[in-house]
């Protein structure tokens, strides 16, 4: 639909051009020629009322005739005119209508540009609201602290009042620290699937922009949208990419980070208790986050998501085996205690490296010499 309307626009353009261009030969065409001497004579005998200059012809009426002559170019030409009482018009010569389509088309264009970006770049489609995340704590491998601890939390978001009585409120914010691959994701998106709560997933590249202040903009959508969708979990992920500590260097990328902490303190200090919002940070470091951020009363509550323990990458193990065949040797607690210090992710990668290193050599199960193969190339 869209290519058919810049088609028609193109053709009208083109359209209206050529009829610009072919008038003025049009109307030379049905006119009669008089000579410039025989013009003079005319003004100067005042039977000339209106002429019409264009780049090479001066057109006018005599006597109810349309005629035409030679523009001498000359630049008396205008004073004489109107010396003797004749009306002058000079329409735009062809150049300068072109001229003034081009730049209508440039500026069209351009900001046409400019609403196209920031419609990508603050849609409200940016930040989508997942109703119903798919998983819940029985997808969780181990953090069994973790789960109790935070379950009490989604009680209180769901029931405000309730414990409003008692005197408490809830937090306003969770950080989940952890390395990389520990499954800090999947536990915020089992939380909100456990609580049957709404939940809006971010991550600290979602709010970068090659425009200045379109970082905080982004920060007062998601906020925004999530007051809409309460109860609601706010997740972002990566936090320490948008987070960290402000550095009043005045270099336009400081000065944004700056910018983009100073809106996610005021949207923090902007919750009441009856937002029932919670925002759950991720992040790997939360050293290099700033410290007006992470203080108590914006974010209450601070969890460590360590490795899984052996108990746990046996659960792990069962979990990631049960559509492979290991081989005899590869049994769970022996795979357990080789994988000590694994994180989650790298677990199952290293088992399905293992497998992929078994079928390359024609073998239907994995032997501990591919584990441990794949462990080296991990």
């Amino acid at each position: 639909m869209k290519k058919y309307i810049i088609r028609i626009i193109a053709v009208v353009i083109l359209a209206a051009c050529a009829f610009y261009i072919a008038k003025d030969y049009i109307v030379e065409a049905n006119s009669e020629h008089i000579l410039y001497t025989n013009f003079n004579e005319l003004v100067e005998k005042k039977l000339i009322d209106e002429v019409k200059i264009t780049k090479e012809k001066l057109f006018f009426v005599v006597d109810g005739h349309e005629c035409y002559t030679e523009n001498p170019d000359s630049p008396l030409l205008k004073e004489f005119l109107l010396k003797n009482g004749v009306t002058v018009k000079q329409p735009d010569s062809a150049s300068e209508t072109f001229s003034f389509i081009f730049d209508l088309l440039f500026y069209i264009f351009f900001f046409g540009i400019i609403v196209v970006a920031f419609r990508k770049f603050i849609s409200p489609n940016t930040f989508k609201v997942v109703t119903k995340t798919g998983v819940t704590f029985d997808d969780v491998i181990g953090m069994d602290s973790l789960k109790k601890d935070t379950l009490k939390i989604i009680d209180i978001m769901k029931h405000p009042q309730e414990y409003a009585k008692k005197g408490i409120r809830l937090p306003k914010g969770i950080i989940l620290e952890g390395d990389p691959g520990n499954g800090k994701t999947l536990f915020a998106r089992a939380l909100a699937g456990e609580g049957k709560i709404n939940f809006i997933p971010a991550k600290a590249t979602d709010f970068e922009s090659m425009f200045m202040a379109i970082g905080p903009l982004k920060v007062k959508l998601l906020f925004s949208k999530a007051r809409r969708k309460y109860p609601c979990i706010v997740f972002i992920d990566e936090f320490d990419g948008i987070g960290t500590k402000r550095n009043y260097s005045g270099s336009a990328i400081e000065t944004e980070n700056t910018r983009i902490v100073t809106a996610l303190l005021n949207e923090l200090d902007g919750f009441i208790q009856n937002n029932r919002i919670l925002v759950i940070a991720a992040t790997n470091s939360i050293q290099a986050l700033d410290p007006a951020l992470i203080r108590p009363g914006r974010f209450d509550a601070k969890y460590s998501v360590p490795y899984p323990d052996e108990a746990a990458r046996e659960k792990l193990i069962e979990l990631y085996t049960k559509d492979k065949k290991p081989g005899s040797d590869c049994d769970t607690r022996t795979l357990a205690k080789l994988f000590n210090g694994f994180s989650c992710a790298k677990i199952e990668s290293v088992l399905n490296r293992a497998s992929i290193l078994a079928e390359q050599d024609g073998n239907e199960c994995f032997t501990l010499a591919d584990i441990k193969l794949a462990i080296k190339e991990a």
